[in-house]
């Protein structure tokens, strides 16, 4: 059984708002009370949440569907619904989100960083909330907004300040546990690392962390083995540490063939030719090893690389190595506190920004509009007044001028939303409020077959 997952599939999906009430107030000797109409509370978010307690991914790829509760309805007297308790995703450090298409939509790596994945709808408004002094007593109230449903796949990305790449067996496991306290799975055969292990190391005034991740082999980045399991662990690493075999036994391996392959890997990935690079000789507690490595340290430095004699199991060589890394480790977060931070700008919409688009299509008028669309999911279309009272808002909002302006015509075509979600209506250009009436109902819908003749 799996114990370690970095990447799954949420299925995401907010909860919808509660609807608003339309109740009149019914009291002794108060014939007319007035709306009395509560709103309707707030739909569930779906929200990932960076919690750096948690180190696999494993509860969401057991459990990938997530959805959040309904808003309460709202109820007379006054009593609005209540709002829906969130669903929290603790998410470990480093947790990508992306979308279905490969967009990536947040990178999570700050303790307590947040990012909605599925947000829940709005609750609809009761109709003491609609009254005005044209409206005094409104028979109808909004409806809940539905939530927003999301499909993202989460990628987890080692969070460390140096990695450790190499070979299966090249030593790896047994080097993070000399330097640090991590205590990785160790043993005599290739891949006995299967998941990323992270160990902490004092050097100095220097603390960083370490990851020991899964050994590469030839076609990794383009998925042989462990491929990009492994390599996606590297990309937020600030230092490289090749890892070489210096007392291997397998046939056509030797630390600059093993350098040379695993460098090419790096290389056809893409994205971490900046990174500098350590190189360590493993295994000198060997004789054989030993005399390898001292042969093959001067063709390896004329490469440019610092090149570093050790033993995991004598701990030999391991001090001047750690305070290398943690020299590189220090140059490049004095780097990173030394960059400023770039100054967020926020714009604010222009006054007389319509937030709607009116498009001519062959079927007719297409409106498109956050404002336009979330009223239409609100509306709730038996009700005449309901409808009257949308055809006032879009009114304010300009959209009928916005039709007379593109050649709309009475009794043409309009359509509200996107083609896979629209709502078609046969359009008449507002005609004034409407007359007073009985509640629900609307005096310009049952006069606009005039436009007709």
């Amino acid at each position: 059984m799996a114990t370690f997952v970095d990447q799954t599939t949420i299925h995401a999906q907010g909860g919808n708002g509660g609807h608003g009430c339309a109740s009149i107030l019914r009291e002794k000797f108060k014939p007319l009370g007035g709306p009395d109409g509560g709103n309707g509370g707030r739909g569930g978010d779906v929200i990932a949440l960076v919690d750096p307690q948690v180190t696999t991914l494993m509860e969401f790829h057991h459990t990938p569907h997530r959805t959040a509760t309904n808003g309460k309805p709202g109820q007379g007297a006054h009593r609005h619904g209540a709002n829906a308790a969130d669903i929290v995703l603790h998410v470990p450090a480093g947790t990508v989100v992306r979308s279905a298409s490969g967009e990536v939509l947040a990178d999570l790596v700050i303790p307590g960083e947040t990012f909605v994945i599925a947000r829940g709808g709005r609750g609809g408004l009761g109709n003491a909330s609609l009254a005005s002094p044209k409206r005094k007593a409104p028979g109808f109230a909004l409806l809940g907004e539905p939530g927003s449903q999301s499909d993202v796949v989460l990628e987890l990305k080692t969070v460390a300040d140096a990695a450790l790449v190499g070979f299966p067996s090249a030593g790896k496991s047994s080097v993070i546990a000399a330097m640090s306290a991590a205590r990785p799975k160790i043993a005599d055969y290739p891949f006995t690392t299967l998941v990323p292990n992270l160990g902490v190391v004092t050097a100095g005034d220097v603390v960083y962390t370490i990851a020991d991740v899964p050994g590469l082999i030839p076609g990794a980045s383009q998925g042989k083995g462990l491929g990009l399991d492994f390599l996606r662990h590297v990309e937020r690493c600030s230092v490289i540490i090749h890892v070489l075999d210096c007392a291997t036994l397998e046939p056509n391996r030797d630390p600059l063939t093993d350098l040379k392959i695993i460098e090419s890997e790096l290389t056809q990935y893409g994205g971490l030719d900046e990174r500098p690079r350590l190189v360590v000789l493993n295994k000198i507690d060997v004789p054989e090893a030993r005399d390898l490595a001292e042969m093959v340290k001067p063709m390896i430095e004329e490469m440019g690389y610092p090149v570093f004699e050790i033993s995991a199991v004598s701990h030999e060589g391991l001090r001047p190595l750690s305070f290398e890394i943690a020299g590189l480790v220090a140059e490049k977060r004095a780097v990173e506190a030394a960059v400023e931070m770039p100054r967020i700008i926020l714009t604010p919409k222009a006054v007389d920004e319509s937030g709607f688009t009116v498009t001519h299509e062959e079927e007719g008028f297409r409106v498109r509009g956050q404002r336009p669309e979330r009223w239409i999911r609100q509306t709730d279309f038996s009700n005449d007044e309901a409808v009257g009272y949308l055809a006032d808002r879009l009114a304010r909002l300009g959209v009928e001028e916005e039709l007379i302006a593109a050649g709309a015509t009475p009794g043409c075509a309009v359509m509200i939303g996107p083609e896979d979600n629209t709502v078609v209506f046969d359009w008449f250009p507002a005609v004034g409020a409407a007359s007073q009436g009985p509640r629900g109902s609307d005096s310009r819908l049952e006069t606009r077959t005039e436009y007709l003749s």
